[in-house]
């Protein structure tokens, strides 16, 4: 829908097409105008208009990779009310004919809701916050045969050393622990 579809769409409530578009317009201009201003425009259940400054930044040219400066700017957004949300995602139904689909807030629902927030901050403060159990966690046993592959080999040395060749050691012998694993698993099983 465009800026003509909508005045369009509204022209009958309003009585003409021309007061249709001078309110379109006039809506459009405040909330310009306001956002510009750097002011917050909240329109209940259908969403606020606001001033958001993004700072400067480094980006990426996406064609060469070169490395670009991004200056800072300020830029609008837009987020949508609970109401404008419930409708389009389906959880609401859109009421029939010439019904308001976003309705003002009942008398006195904000400062109702203010007032909840408000009592529950106050109990939070004054309840202690009770803290969870710690869950105990157990160690899970491997079975011996990974834990013998895991386990380093054993270096053993040589007993015995020729009697001239005191200066001289014997190498050490290295024995693989799988080798001696699988003796220990034999003995066991007897």
């Amino acid at each position: 829908m465009n800026k003509a579809q909508l005045v369009e769409a509204i022209a009958d409530k309003l009585g003409g097409r021309q007061q249709a578009a001078d309110a379109v317009d006039a809506v459009l201009d405040a909330i310009v105008r306001a956002t510009v201003a750097g002011e917050r425009v909240s329109v209940t259940g259908f969403g606020s208009f606001e001033k958001v400054e993004r700072p400067a930044r480094y980006a990426r040219n996406p064609q060469t990779g070169e490395r670009v400066r991004v200056k800072k700017t300020s830029v609008p957004r837009f987020r949508p009310g609970q109401g404008f949300k419930d409708l389009v995602s389906g959880s609401k139904k859109l009421p029939r004919g010439g019904e308001v689909a976003v309705k003002k807030a009942p008398k006195g629902s904000l400062q109702a809701a203010a007032k909840k927030a408000a009592a529950k901050k106050a109990t939070a403060k004054k309840a202690p916050a009770k803290k969870a159990p710690a869950k105990k966690t157990t160690a899970k046993k491997a079975p011996a045969k990974t834990t013998a592959k895991k386990a380093p080999a054993k270096k053993t040395t040589a007993k015995k050393a020729p009697a001239k060749a005191t200066a001289k050691k014997a190498p050490a012998r290295k024995t693989s622990a799988r080798k001696t694993t699988a003796k220990k698993t034999t003995a066991r099983k007897r």
